[in-house]
């Protein structure tokens, strides 16, 4: 097993803020409020997801009052999501490079470690009106070789930002896009070529889709050398071979049909010690992003020998 300095009390896992609607306008007061919301359910970190709040829209007055919430609920913010802004986006790509330009600057000014950004875009019409929108089809990636030289300038030049602010810069799968398979995504991350740019291997994102799958286990070995940081959910799933059909369902980890126990262990034993970023869609997200968090750190404890040591310890005395 590959040692970590980290043990699993103090790993970092932080809560996506995915449950909370888009409050950019909102006053400091009432993001303290949603805040302490997290905190109770026993977080002290958070991703400053920018489906919440776009920190690099805000003027210098209001990035120091989102900094004063989050004192005011005593959390931290240690990474930061970029959502549907793929910086290739054949309509608004420049646009978005340039906003995640200054998304990088706030997250810098908030202390945050992590930019974590990918290349979907927003939900089409059918998407938007599907029960979950992963259901209907959304945008596809063009995978010609002038794309994917433009994918890797523009990351590269986001890496670069980032590098020179101390922070990485980490790449969320997403089907459909260039960082739609774990062999792509590898790929992307080594063409881009820095050290502070790594992988966020969001594989709930595939696993959920109504398509036949290759085994769990294998997109671990494949991305594992080379995460950073880590959006982590699970679902229900079931397949018919009789009739080909799919269901698949938002479920806690330790009830979906991902197996995290192994790819947990397996991960740690390959020497990732990034954040995870628990997310769940539908129903209560927090919640359930509360179990997922307790979870993870039971799986922590087993996988660096910790928990297993503490019975043999116990055995001992007894």
């Amino acid at each position: 097993m590959t040692p970590t300095h980290l043990n699993a009390a103090e790993w970092p896992i932080v809560c996506a803020m995915l449950p909370f609607p888009d409050s950019q306008t909102r006053s400091g007061d009432q993001w303290a409020r949603q805040l302490a919301e997290v905190a109770v359910e026993g977080f002290s970190l958070i991703d400053l997801t920018d489906s919440w709040v776009q920190p690099g829209e805000l003027s210098p007055a209001r990035l120091a009052e989102l900094a004063g919430a989050l004192d005011a609920a005593g959390v931290s913010a240690t990474t930061l999501s970029s959502i549907r802004r793929s910086v290739i986006d054949p309509v608004r790509g420049k646009d978005n490079l340039a906003y995640s330009h200054k998304t990088i600057d706030a997250a810098s000014e908030l202390g945050i470690q992590i930019v974590s950004v990918g290349l979907h875009r927003p939900l089409l019409e059918p998407q938007t009106k599907a029960f979950w929108f992963w259901l209907a089809d959304g945008p596809h990636d063009c995978l010609d070789p002038q794309t994917w030289a433009l994918a890797v300038t523009r990351l590269r030049e986001l890496g670069e930002h980032a590098g020179r602010l101390g922070l990485k810069l980490s790449l969320e799968m997403y089907e459909d896009t260039l960082l739609g398979a774990p062999d792509q995504a590898v790929r992307l991350v080594g063409d881009i070529g820095l050290d502070n740019v790594g992988l966020n291997p969001d594989l709930g994102n595939l696993f959920r889709l109504h398509q036949p799958l290759t085994p769990f286990a294998d997109w671990i070995e494949a991305c594992a050398p080379v995460m950073n940081f880590w959006h982590i959910k699970s679902y229900f799933r079931d397949e018919d071979p009789a009739s080909g059909t799919v269901t698949t369902l938002p479920a806690p980890m330790e009830l979906g049909a991902i197996n995290y126990r192994a790819a947990i262990a397996r991960v740690v034993e390959l020497g990732f010690d990034g954040p995870f970023c628990v997310e769940h869609y539908g129903g209560d997200g927090l919640s359930v992003s509360a179990l997922n968090a307790r979870y993870i750190r039971r799986m922590l404890a087993i996988a660096t020998g910790e928990a297993q040591q503490a019975v043999l310890r116990r055995g001992a005395v007894s």
